[in-house]
């Protein structure tokens, strides 16, 4: 990402060009990031072609002003903060879902970010309700964030007694915990974008992904809190954890949603396909 893009993917999120890639640096563009670039899988139910490359990113989030998934998110966000002078490692993870079972391999990509000041985080702009900062990625103990309580710890055997690639727990994975509950056991391998291109298929075009079985359309709100568009139904969540649930009964509002709470444009409302 050379200099100009990295100055354009910075408006987009209303931040400044840092002078160091501090720890603190790195929790603004963090939270920037989550306020102003929505978690959205439209592009699945758009029939719109999900490429992992840097321009292509570059082209969807920032010139087009859309969102995307933890690929496309994390994968650019990456991008942009190693063009920052930050130190950036691509790590997989495997979510958990019904009765603890792990996802498929390169099932979320998240990142490790060292900064100059001597930080080492686990940076998450791509898996939807998360932490709204940076968690630190040697730390075992609880850590208070306004989007839950998280701990970062060696991986064990999940409640379903599934374990790592080929039965097996890698010695150093880690399981990401929010308010008790695991949601990834995450890899500390360094790897590419392009390792995920098989994961982003998968879950572009697999009836077994969540992400083809509806429309998804989230970010964090300027309090704290969440505003969600899945099909007609929008859901804002206060800082306290309190919903409003609306829903749109035309076309027109649902497009209107996306523009006027998302930043959206779009000629049509994703149907969900058929599987």
């Amino acid at each position: 990402m050379n200099s100009a893009q990295a100055d354009a993917y910075l408006r987009r999120i209303g931040a400044q060009h840092p002078a160091w890639p501090t720890s603190g640096v790195l929790r603004e563009l963090h939270l920037r990031h989550l306020k102003t670039v929505p978690f959205e899988n439209l592009s699945i139910h758009l029939g719109e072609e999900i490429v992992l490359e840097e321009k292509r990113l570059l082209d969807k989030v920032v010139g087009a002003r859309r969102g995307g998934f933890c690929y496309e998110l994390n994968g650019l966000f990456g991008g942009l903060l190693g063009a920052l002078g930050f130190d950036v490692t691509l790590l997989s993870a495997r979510t958990y879902g019904e009765e603890g079972r792990l996802g498929i391999p390169y099932d979320h990509l998240a990142l490790r970010v060292r900064t100059v000041d001597g930080g080492d985080w686990l940076a998450d702009v791509g898996f939807g309700t998360h932490s709204h900062y940076p968690l630190a990625f040697g730390e075992r103990s609880e850590q208070a964030d306004p989007g839950g309580t998280f701990r970062v710890v060696e991986a064990g055997p999940d409640a379903a007694g599934v374990r790592g690639v080929g039965g097996r727990r890698e010695a150093e994975d880690l399981d990401v915990i929010r308010n008790a509950e695991p949601q990834y056991r995450l890899e500390v391998r360094p790897r590419v974008l392009g390792d995920f291109v098989a994961g982003a298929w998968w879950h572009s075009t697999s009836p077994m992904s969540h992400f083809g079985r509806s429309t998804v359309c989230s970010r964090v709100t300027e309090d704290g809190g969440r505003i969600t568009l899945s099909g007609r139904s929008l859901t804002v969540t206060a800082p306290d954890g309190t919903k409003e649930v609306t829903e749109a009964a035309t076309d027109e509002e649902v497009l209107a949603i996306y523009r006027e709470r998302f930043g959206i444009e779009l000629d049509q409302v994703p149907e969900v396909r058929k599987s």
